[in-house]
Parts: structure tokens; sequence; C-alpha cells
């Protein structure tokens, strides 16, 4: 799924920052998104589906404050926007409509066999 749609990793990256809402920076992301979804990946990935995500206006990012244990550093926070909201709506809905024609085709009983 290219240009204004969503690939699968950003799906769970902009799932990753909706849940950690106001926490939500590149570390705690991987760490969230390695928990949640038992998938690794490198920070450099999460990065590069970051900015994409933010071109695409799922997001914004604002610079936090300075702190002390980053050496003075600060830490880049992502938010999930309103568009970021609607398009992993939209995506759950196309997802959901998919599953329910298979479990329609194939009920769980059967699946089984």
């Amino acid at each position: 799924m290219k240009g204004d749609k969503l690939g699968e990793f950003e799906e769970l990256v902009l799932l990753t920052v909706y849940g950690l809402d106001s926490e939500a920076y590149g570390v705690s992301i991987l760490e969230k998104l390695e928990e949640e979804a038992g998938r690794q990946a490198s920070i450099g990935a999460v990065y590069a589906a970051l900015s994409r995500l933010e071109k695409k206006g799922c997001l914004r990012s604002r610079l936090g404050g300075i702190t002390r244990e980053r050496g003075g550093r600060r830490k880049r926070l992502f938010r999930i926007t309103r568009l970021g909201v609607e398009t992993l709506r939209q995506m759950r809905q196309v997802r959901e409509r998919i599953w329910r024609r298979l479990d329609a085709k194939f009920p769980a009983s059967e699946a089984s066999k």
C-alpha cells in the first residue's frame, strides 16, 4: 500500500503511538511495539515509519523539554492526528469486513478440521 495508504508496519506504529498518547517517542514506541505485537524492529525502522506517517498527516511531532537524563537532548514526541485516527478506523473496518466474510465461509468449527 503506497501513497496515502498505510503499510502493516506503519499501522502498528500508528496504533502504538495512539496507545502511548503523550508518552510516544522513538524508544517508547519501539519497546511497546515489541511488547504488544511481539515484533522485533530497529529504531531506524521506527523513525522511518514515523517520518512517513508525519508526511501523510497521520502524526504530528514536537520537541519535549531538555532533560538531564538525556544529556540535555530533547525527545521528539509524537501525537496522532484526527486524520490518523480516522485512517486507523477505516483500516479496522476493512479488516473486520474481510474477517466476517472469511468467518461466514469457514466457520470456526469447520476451520479446525
